[in-house]
């Protein structure tokens, strides 16, 4: 399996993953056409589907010129029907996904939307907007006890598992995971590494579960030194895991 990230928009991320062994190729939220096509010929493989995790335009805005050229197979959550252009295989959590001889399967992971799914093969999430690297996507359509349900089962992921989030947004995001945790080591070496990665204008995409777990603070809700200064900031807040979660998303709403 290879995976080629295609830059897209101004900070999106469309994939292509690619099964050596027979060349097939799916395209992972195709947020325009043509770069998409470009990375097709000059990757030299035979496109067959698009998996899309939501039906955000950033995501899917690029299905139709795509489907213009190509007859393919559009994956997409079971919500998402009629909100999803050229959706042709509607999935749910556990369906399997085929590309070539690679086998992945579907997690549904609401909270940024109802519909949002991520794709799994091997150890190689594709999650969309749901987990960020050193984030979490916006609650726009469901609740905080989605979001936390949904991050918990990716966090159960092995430490390995390659995280290909929708968006370069890790920068921004560890800038603010300080404000909320400034004494852990492991966020402020990650926000070197990221700067001095962005500096070049190369990617922070992809990390993994492990770096994730260690220093993205929408997955520390456990963490003792954000329990604190939260409550310093809302005494009658709970400690528990949902409103721990719930505040630190609030506040990175106004960061």
């Amino acid at each position: 399996m290879r995976v080629v990230q295609i830059p897209l928009l101004r900070d999106n991320y469309g994939y292509l993953i690619v099964c050596e062994e027979t060349g097939e190729a799916a395209v992972v939220d195709p947020s325009e056409a043509e770069p998409v096509l470009r990375s097709v010929e000059r990757e030299k493989v035979a496109l067959k589907a698009i998996l899309n995790t939501h039906h955000h335009r950033d995501h899917t805005g690029g299905n139709s010129g795509i489907l213009e050229r190509l007859a393919l197979e559009v994956y997409g959550h079971k919500n998402d029907q009629g909100r999803i252009p050229g959706l042709t295989h509607p999935v749910d959590e556990r369906d399997e996904i085929v590309v070539g001889r690679l086998r992945g399967r579907v997690l549904f992971i609401p909270g940024h939307t109802k519909g949002h799914v991520a794709y799994l093969f091997d150890d190689n999430l594709f999650c969309g907007d749901t987990l960020f690297t050193a984030g979490c996507g916006r609650l726009f359509e469901g609740t905080a006890e989605q979001m936390h349900d949904s991050l918990k089962k990716l966090m159960a992921l092995p430490g390995n598992t390659m995280v290909y989030c929708g968006h370069e947004y890790t920068e921004k995001n560890l800038e603010f995971a300080l404000t909320v945790e400034p004494n852990n080591p492991a966020v402020a070496k990650r926000l070197d590494t990221a700067r001095s990665l962005r500096a070049k204008r190369d990617s922070t995409v992809p990390s993994t579960m492990a770096e994730e777990l260690e220093t993205n603070p929408f997955l520390r809700w456990h963490s003792q030194e954000i329990q604190s200064n939260l409550r310093q900031q809302f005494p009658a807040l709970p400690l528990d895991p949902i409103s721990v979660f719930a505040q630190v998303r609030q506040l990175k709403d106004k960061f």
